[in-house]
């Protein structure tokens, strides 16, 4: 289960209330969720769980958990609405249309929830697995961390995965990162595709997949996607500034498991700072080199405006300093 922020509602199709993990009524300060749940919750009484996640609506990506704060507001809804726009992850029914559902197996409640969720844009079902081993859950685990989460709920599967309000044991247990870094320095990474963009960007990119250089075998490895930052201007003349670096398919100095909408030649890099550097399931650079089937990763990271047109591709920040990096910030955790 991905996690994030905790909003709970109480449901009912012609009175609908939220309620935030502390059992505070948060109705008014999230109208715009109110309008999702009429919209996309099919049972006409429900007791539901759901992440209310703060979200970058025209490219789809998670911002970080602390934007929600904004909307805990009593004036100026409709500002916060448009600046700081929600999603919501659907993970619990409890209750659905006269059947109490907390003595049932967790299988069951969430075969139920699937029946009544009518998933879109900004509604979805928690995405989740049923984990074999470690290491399989370990990859989910990298991979939510990576996407903005704040780590995993693992829940009992068994016939007596009951739901216990407000228990901790395990039926369910937290996994989540224990500790907080920050990226202090930026990088330069070349520019090697881009994903469309919807909403207020359509007719643009969305995000760019961007590449750190490694210079032994000269490659450009990914390690990250970037749709923060840009302003309108930037949205308009990135289209035209990289359509000479087109190609029709992957370059064969890219490394890259994303299938990029359009492909670039390395060439253009762009200045970036993010929040931290994790291992990643499914970024290249570094991949193998910290840990087994593991690669290195940008999370939340940000174009600070900067074109390095001064710099060639082959000057951007490398893999080798990716590492260091991420050693560096390791060190920085433990000594703390």
């Amino acid at each position: 289960m991905l996690g994030i922020a905790q909003v709970a509602d109480v449901f009912r199709k012609a009175d609908i209330t939220l309620y935030s993990r502390r059992l505070e009524g948060i109705s008014g300060q999230y109208p715009d969720a109110i309008g999702l749940f009429k919209k996309n919750v099919k049972a006409k009484e429900a007791i539901l769980e759901c992440e209310c996640v703060a979200v970058d609506v025209d490219t789809g990506e998670m911002r970080p958990f602390q934007e929600l704060m904004h909307r805990r507001r009593k004036y100026g809804i409709e500002k916060a609405i448009e600046d700081y726009p929600v999603s919501l992850f659907m993970f619990e029914a409890l209750y659905v249309d006269g059947k109490d559902l907390t003595l049932e197996p967790y299988p069951l409640r969430r075969k139920t929830l699937v029946k009544i969720i009518r998933e879109g844009d900004r509604v979805k079902l928690a995405h989740n697995i049923i984990a074999r081993d470690a290491k399989e859950l370990e990859k989910f685990f990298l991979k939510a961390i990576e996407d903005g989460c704040e780590g995993l709920v693992c829940k009992s599967i068994a016939k007596d995965s009951v739901y216990q309000a407000g228990a901790r044991g395990w039926l369910w247990i937290k996994y989540k990162r224990d500790y907080k870094s920050e990226m202090r320095d930026t990088v330069d990474l070349v520019v090697v595709g881009a994903f469309h963009g919807r909403g207020k960007r359509a007719g643009t990119y969305g995000a760019l997949l961007l590449a750190a250089y490694d210079s032994e075998n000269d490659i450009f490895e990914t390690v990250t996607k970037c749709g923060t930052g840009f302003t309108d201007e930037d949205l308009a003349k990135l289209p035209n500034m990289m359509q000479k670096h087109v190609v029709s398919h992957k370059p064969p100095r890219v490394n890259s498991m994303f299938e990029a909408d359009v492909w670039f030649e390395p060439f253009v890099a762009i200045e970036i700072l993010g929040a931290e550097i994790t291992l990643s399931p499914i970024h290249t650079c570094a991949m193998d080199s910290v840990r087994k089937g593991s690669g290195l990763a940008i999370r939340f990271p940000r174009f600070t405006g900067k074109y390095r047109l001064d710099k060639a591709a082959e000057d951007a920040t490398t893999v080798a300093e990716i590492i260091e990096m991420y050693r560096n910030q390791l060190k920085k955790i433990r000594a703390t």
